[in-house]
């Protein structure tokens, strides 16, 4: 009689543990938003990625996050889920793989926006632009100090299976996301329409400093016309690579990976992390590919202005601290946020851009 006692006691007391563990409310964001870094505090400081989230979309909530160097940030009524991954490809992957695997979120139908900082390509824009990328590219490579290339080469970085700068391998080998080395995400490219005709009239910050710092770039027509809105792919790399050599790769990295139709615009060191994890996330029906958009925003460029040296350029303070970069992001992104979260009666089951 007291064994069947304890064992009934036992049951009750573990089974109903285990009943409310279950009963836990599943998470189902409608939006995450992606950025990779804070500069201090979440609000009230000098911003960084996450600091304007925070604070205009009231992300005061908590959620404990063991998986990523950050908490989970949301709002009251849990809309927009805030994930700061960490800087570089070897933080933002496993940040995003262990958001998709944990089981207190059901992301099946969540759409994902990245909303970064970035080195902008000067013949695309000025500082402060946005650009809504249609593939996401990596940088899987060989390479060899310049002053040891043969001398015919533009730069000393080619593709495995290459033997030189600007080609794709001679065997053959897939650069898509199924191949040994992933080097080229096609995202939903209806999509990334969809969300530049959303965001393409946001008011960008155009301030005297940054006017001011566009005049070392007039030999560059678009740096000249102020911020824009626009579709610009992604290079993404653990390598922070600055110069007008290496910009010169970038313009040919991404079209030679993308068939022609990608077109370098902005670099980072996170993208092709995150991308590679939201494809592996979509295989085991934890997320939707397809709900999976890009946006980065200019901070600085990705070469030395002018008569100005590489290695100045490459150390100098972003213009405004980076503040018009990181307002862009968020104007820019929030307003197709916010689109999603309008239309949800629609957008939960129809990926918006795409015919019914």
């Amino acid at each position: 009689m007291r064994r069947f006692s304890f064992l009934l006691i036992f049951a009750l007391i573990f089974g109903g543990a285990a009943a409310s563990a279950g009963a836990a409310e599943i998470i189902k964001p409608k939006i995450i938003i992606v950025t990779t870094f804070e500069v201090g505090a979440d609000s009230g400081d000098k911003p960084g990625e996450l600091q304007y989230w925070v604070e205009h979309e009231k992300l005061t909530q908590e959620i404990p996050f063991a998986g990523g160097p950050h908490a989970l940030l949301t709002n009251a009524d849990r809309s927009i889920l805030a994930i700061t991954t960490g800087m570089s490809l070897i933080n933002a992957g496993p940040s995003i793989m262990a958001l998709g695997s944990d089981p207190r979120f059901d992301l099946s139908q969540t759409y994902w926006i990245v909303a970064g900082i970035a080195g902008l390509d000067p013949n695309l824009g000025a500082i402060g632009s946005a650009a809504w990328a249609k593939y996401v590219v990596s940088d899987i490579a060989q390479s060899m100090d310049m002053r040891e290339a043969p001398k015919d080469w533009p730069y000393g970085v080619y593709m495995l299976g290459a033997d030189r700068p600007n080609e794709r391998p001679k065997n053959g080998d897939d650069v898509g996301p199924n191949g040994p080395y992933p080097l080229a995400y096609s995202l939903n490219g209806a999509l990334a329409d969809w969300a530049l005709a959303q965001s393409r009239a946001v008011k960008l910050d155009y301030t005297p400093e940054m006017k001011s710092f566009a005049k070392r770039w007039v030999s560059y027509p678009a740096t000249q016309k102020g911020p824009t809105i626009f579709i610009g792919d992604s290079f993404a790399s653990n390598h922070y690579w600055h110069g007008e050599y290496m910009n010169q790769y970038a313009r040919d990295w991404v079209p030679l990976l993308t068939g022609g139709k990608g077109k370098f615009a902005m670099s980072n060191m996170e993208d092709s992390a995150i991308a590679g994890a939201l494809y592996r996330l979509n295989a085991m029906g934890r997320a939707d590919w397809n709900r999976f958009m890009v946006l980065r925003t200019a901070s600085n460029y990705t070469m030395p202005a002018p008569k100005q040296e590489t290695k100045h350029s490459l150390t100098a303070s972003y213009p405004g601290e980076g503040r018009p970069a990181y307002e862009a992001a968020y104007r820019v992104a929030s307003k197709v946020a916010h689109a999603i979260i309008n239309g949800w009666g629609d957008y939960e089951k129809q990926v918006p851009g795409e015919a019914k």
